[in-house]
């Protein structure tokens, strides 16, 4: 597994991170044989949040166990829109849901604490004296905004820097060799892959802000599960989220182009697509879900497989030929 650093982290970070949104832990199952099967492959990060189903009680159950979470490097987020819509980026909601993931979660600090939405309507100095506040009761430990701009970013970090307060050091974008094409959820979802992210991407580069990419397989697109020869088997196997999101000719053609690679090196689709996260020159991380244990091992090879700038510069629609 290959570590990286996020600010505010004093320890190393997994390059992959465990998504809860899914089975076991939305229904608020036992995740301990995934947990531990995680750990035993170097995959130290943890991803949940207060939306997730019951993911945050699934692995407060776990975390309070032993020394497991000194084992974890624990993210979670706060602020969803309500079910009706309803804007809740204020610091009162901030502090709100803090308290109630901390609760379900049983432990006493989350290490990186990300607002799930943005709400240009709320003053950037708003949000980060409230970020300011739970960091200096040692609640948090790093924070950003997940689904944030990064001009939303740098706004909050310039509030920040004029009024002697921590910065964001991480972000939560859609990150990966599929693009989103269209907003799969509505609500201001975020994403820094394809052409329209580069001038983003070129951004978090440059600071070295974390980049704790979702949606890393375009939902599945780019799992292996789906052959870009066979259009009728993304109709079976995505849900409607995918195929608003990443279900189009270009993602088709990166797919082809991940099945030709990996046949050549002899490895699953999935490990060349998260493969080339991790050659873009950014601060990256990927967020993974499965439910099987064997797959948490392709996830942790994918942070190690090499890529030359030729092969990861084709995958994404580069020249005729790697």
């Amino acid at each position: 597994m290959k570590y990286g650093t996020i600010g505010g982290i004093p320890t190393p970070v997994s390059r992959i991170f465990l998504g809860t949104a899914s089975a076991p832990f939305v229904s608020g199952g036992d995740g301990s044989e995934l947990l531990e099967a995680a750990l035993a492959e170097g995959i130290n990060a943890l991803d949940t949040a207060r939306v997730y189903g019951r993911s945050e009680n699934s692995l407060g159950r776990w975390l309070e166990k032993g020394e497991n979470r000194k084992r974890v490097v624990l993210l979670t987020k706060c602020g969803h829109p309500a079910e009706d819509g309803t804007r809740r980026v204020s610091a009162r909601e901030m502090r709100r849901d803090l308290e109630t993931s901390l609760e379900a979660l049983r432990t006493d600090w989350a290490d990186i604490w990300l607002l799930h939405r943005d709400d240009p309507e709320t003053p950037v100095g708003e949000i980060m004296e409230a970020f300011q506040e739970a960091w200096e009761q040692g609640r948090i430990r790093a924070f950003g905004g997940s689904n944030w701009t990064a001009a939303r970013i740098r706004e909050a970090n310039a509030y920040a820097a004029a009024h002697g307060l921590r910065p964001m050091t991480v972000t939560s974008p859609q990150f990966g060799l599929a693009a989103q094409v269209e907003d799969p959820w509505g609500g201001n979802c975020v994403s820094v892959s394809g052409p329209a992210g580069a001038a983003d991407r070129e951004w978090y580069r440059e600071n070295g802000t974390a980049v704790v990419a979702y949606s890393s397989l375009g939902r599945g697109q780019m799992s292996g599960r789906v052959r870009s020869d066979d259009p009728a088997s993304a109709e079976r196997l995505l849900d409607s989220f995918a195929k608003k999101g990443f279900l189009y000719p270009e993602n088709l053609e990166r797919l082809r182009r991940c099945e030709l690679l990996a046949a050549r090196k002899g490895v699953p689709v999935a490990r060349i697509a998260l493969s080339w996260i991790f050659h873009q020159e950014l601060n990256a991380f990927a967020v993974v879900s499965t439910s099987r244990t064997e797959g948490l091992r392709e996830n942790a090879l994918a942070a190690e497989l090499p890529l030359t700038g030729e092969e990861a510069a084709w995958l994404d629609l580069g020249q005729e030929e790697a």
